[in-house]
């Protein structure tokens, strides 16, 4: 099958590797929740080779990162996992959780089925990492997000960028505590937590 592309993969994939690089220098086993089409999977798991790097997504994307996975061959990348946020989830265990442009894409019972999922796959010590556009103090941090909010919306209702100090609340009930707020290219934000 031919590959699916997002040239924003490939646009934020470096800001992103030098966070993970920092951030994850510890980590050993990393769950991608919502890995698309698989560029930042094989990007960072051929960056990061001590971290073997799991996908996941749910079933319709998985034929398209298979095929970034199988092309690439790079030893710390298992087959990719189905994950719905509001199913079963998979039964695993990781001490870091990844997720890029997703929280915007869902809709917020989504994304509280996400948070609510994380405790059961979490070991002690875990760090989770989300990448992607945030609202501060419920002000957008920029002219072009509020922009891109718009547009979002217009596209479907149950799409929008999303507040920091609502995800942060459900970090928190998740048993989340948060340790930075890194300043992305293109007014993106790294949202990183770690448990408590």
């Amino acid at each position: 099958m031919q590959k699916p592309f997002s040239q924003a993969c490939e646009r934020n994939r470096e800001p992103i590797c030098q966070v993970l690089t920092t951030h994850f220098s510890d980590r050993r086993h990393v769950l991608e929740i919502g890995a698309g089409t698989g560029q930042h999977a094989i990007h960072f798991a051929a960056a990061l080779p001590h971290l073997t790097w799991q996908c996941s997504d749910r079933a319709q994307n998985l034929p398209g990162i298979r095929a970034w996975l199988d092309e690439a061959a790079l030893p710390n990348t298992p087959a990719p996992l189905m994950l719905d946020v509001c199913d079963t989830w998979p039964q695993l265990q990781v001490d870091a959780v990844y997720s890029a442009n997703t929280l915007h894409i869902m809709g917020w019972p989504e994304v509280e089925q996400l948070f609510a999922g994380l405790p059961a796959i979490l070991a002690p010590g875990a760090r989770v990492l989300i990448y992607g556009p945030f609202r501060i103090g419920g002000q957008h941090t920029s002219d072009s997000n509020a922009l891109f909010d718009a547009h979002l919306r217009a596209e479907a209702p149950h799409m929008g960028i999303r507040d920091f100090e609502a995800v942060n609340a459900l970090a928190h009930a998740a048993g989340l505590r948060h340790l930075a707020d890194i300043p992305m290219p293109a007014n993106n934000r790294c949202q990183l937590w770690e448990t408590i």
